[in-house]
């Protein structure tokens, strides 16, 4: 499968992780297959202590990979000691996001109450230095509200990304503040619940993402995903919501460069 490499521009990338998979080792091809899809901005997120050095590395070498640093649901269990006082100290040394943070309740085994203090304490650093965060959920979203409901002080940006809730649960998140991003599983016509899902976003909180590499749209190997096939997701959302592709890519990326405060935006 080819993007229609030329017919976007501006378009922004909300979430990937080109640090994972084939991406790792062969990134500079697919930075220039994302560039001439029209991908002018990924936001590459750190999901662990091992690569937080490296996706930092990654925003400095590449002027258009923004960079979110967090520790993942999956990697609670075998966090270090001192992972916090790490991440504050890269938080607030860096103009970094936080993030991939979050909530994991399809994992087999887990702890429950030891996600949600390392999910917390993310989300109090988020606030502590004004840093947008970028939210992982899946079976656990009525918990999520709750929590965010019960923080004291919020981040000032929230997204969930590659969103995987109900259609009833958009407005209550949109409500708590969220942008609610959406990946290509949107592009899989057997996913009715995030097709339905897509289409009850507020068009000033919607954002768009590739996830990559993993969750490719069809016709591409699962975890061969990648930021130039973000046109695919641009197109097909565009379809569900009966809006024209280059007005919604325009409106997203203008959200994105908000949320992410990029360009001398600030966010508000």
């Amino acid at each position: 499968m080819n993007p229609d490499n030329g017919a976007y521009t501006g378009l922004v990338d909300a979430h990937c992780h080109l640090q994972d998979g084939f991406l790792r080792h062969a990134l500079a091809p697919a930075l220039i297959r994302a560039r001439a899809a029209g991908v002018t901005l990924m936001c590459c997120n750190g999901t662990g202590e091992d690569d937080w050095d490296y996706v930092l590395g990654l925003g400095r070498t590449h002027e258009d990979v923004h960079v979110s640093l967090g520790l993942h649901p999956w990697y609670v269990a075998g966090r270090s000691p001192h992972w916090l006082d790490r991440l504050e100290e890269l938080v607030a040394a860096q103009p970094v996001a936080v993030g991939e943070v979050g909530l994991d309740n399809a994992l087999s085994e887990r702890n429950d109450a030891e996600q949600e203090r390392v999910f917390l304490a993310q989300m109090a650093l988020a606030a502590k230095y004004a840093r947008p965060v970028s939210i992982h959920c899946r079976k656990a979203f009525g918990r999520l509200a709750d929590l965010i409901r019960g923080m004291p002080e919020r981040p000032p940006r929230m997204m969930l990304h590659a969103y995987a809730g109900s259609h009833e649960m958009v407005p209550v998140f949109e409500k708590l503040g969220f942008h609610i991003s959406v990946c290509a599983s949107i592009t899989r016509p057997a996913n009715r619940k995030a097709r339905t899902a897509c289409i009850r976003i507020s068009p000033d909180r919607l954002l768009v993402e590739s996830d990559s590499p993993a969750i490719a749209p069809p016709g591409v190997p699962f975890e061969r995903n990648e930021p130039a096939y973000l046109p695919l997701v641009v197109e097909t959302l565009a379809g569900l919501r009966g809006e024209d592709p280059r007005e919604l890519a325009r409106y997203t990326a203008a959200n994105a460069r908000r949320f992410f405060a990029c360009d001398g935006e600030d966010g508000r």
